[in-house]
C-alpha cells in the first residue's frame, strides 16, 4: 500500500441537508446546521455562500517539503491510482507545477474536482478540467473571499457562485439558481454546496472576532444516480469530458 504523503485523507465528506440523495457512507448534517444554512442565520455575524456542485473525482494538490504532489481524495499519490483519470491528473499537475507552486504555501493543499472523466454528469467544459473549491492546511479551510482572491490570481477555476450574503437560502431557491450550469454540464446539475462562515468571537472581554469557515453542507438531487457513466457501472467505454491533445 502506498504511503499517504499527508498522513491522512486529502478531503473528508460534506454532510447532506434533509432530503438530499445520500449514498453508502454519506451522512446527514445536524438539524441546527440545516436551519442556519437554509432557514435563518444565527445573527449578523453569519455569512452564507452557495456554489454549484460539480461532479467528478475529488482530488488535491499539496506542497510538502517544496514538492508539488497530486493526490487522490484518499490521500495517496494520484500517479499510483489504478484509474486512468488519476494518472491524467498527475500528469496535468506536473505540467502546471509553476502555477501550483505560486499558489500554495508550504504544508498547504488545494482541493477540487477533476472533471476529465464523466462520472454521473457529462460536461462540455468551457475551462480547464480542474475546479478548485478549498485551500486547506490539515482540517482548516481558507475563507471564501481569500480563497477566491488567491486562486483567481493564478487563473484557477472555482465553482460558480450562486449566492453570497447575510441570509439563509432555501434548497428550493438554490436549486432554481443552479441551472443552467456554469461549467457546461450536459446533464442536470447534481446539486449545491453551502458554506457558512462566521465572525467568531475569540476575545470574550475584548469583543475581538475572527472570520472563519464554520461548516459546509450540501444538497444532491434525489433522482441523481452516482457514476452512471463510469465503465464499472455502465459496462460501456469511458466518456471523457477532456483528454490531453
Amino acid at each position: 500500500m502506498s504511503r499517504k504523503p499527508l498522513g491522512r485523507k486529502s478531503y473528508g465528506s460534506i454532510p447532506h441537508l434533509p432530503n438530499s440523495r445520500r449514498g453508502p457512507g454519506d451522512h446527514k448534517c445536524s438539524d441546527g446546521w440545516a436551519r442556519i444554512a437554509t432557514e435563518k442565520v444565527r445573527d449578523r455575524h453569519d455569512i452564507v455562500i452557495c456554489q454549484e456542485k460539480v461532479d467528478g473525482s475529488n482530488v488535491g494538490v499539496a506542497k510538502l517539503n517544496g514538492e508539488i504532489i497530486a493526490l487522490s481524495r484518499a490521500g495517496y499519490r494520484a500517479g499510483t491510482s489504478p484509474y486512468e483519470q488519476h494518472h491524467l491528473f498527475a500528469a496535468w499537475v506536473g505540467r502546471q507545477q509553476v502555477r501550483f507552486d505560486a499558489l500554495l504555501t508550504e504544508g498547504e493543499r488545494v482541493c477540487g474536482e477533476w472533471l476529465a472523466q464523466a462520472h454521473g454528469t457529462r460536461y462540455d467544459l468551457p475551462h480547464e478540467p480542474f475546479v478548485a473549491f478549498d485551500l486547506m492546511v490539515d482540517t482548516q479551510r481558507e475563507t471564501y473571499d481569500r480563497f477566491i482572491e488567491r486562486v483567481a490570481k493564478y487563473e484557477f477555476v472555482s465553482p460558480r457562485l450562486l449566492y453570497r450574503g447575510p441570509n439563509a437560502i432555501t434548497i428550493t431557491a438554490a436549486m432554481c439558481f443552479v441551472e443552467p450550469s456554469g461549467h457546461g454540464a450536459l446533464d442536470p446539475v447534481e446539486g449545491v454546496v453551502w458554506r457558512v462562515e462566521r465572525n467568531r468571537l475569540i476575545g470574550k472581554h475584548s469583543g475581538e472576532r475572527h472570520h472563519v469557515v464554520d461548516f459546509l453542507v450540501k444538497y444532491v438531487r434525489p433522482d441523481k444516480k452516482d457514476g452512471v457513466y463510469l465503465p464499472e457501472t455502465s459496462g460501456n467505454a469511458a466518456i471523457w469530458n477532456w483528454r490531453p491533445e
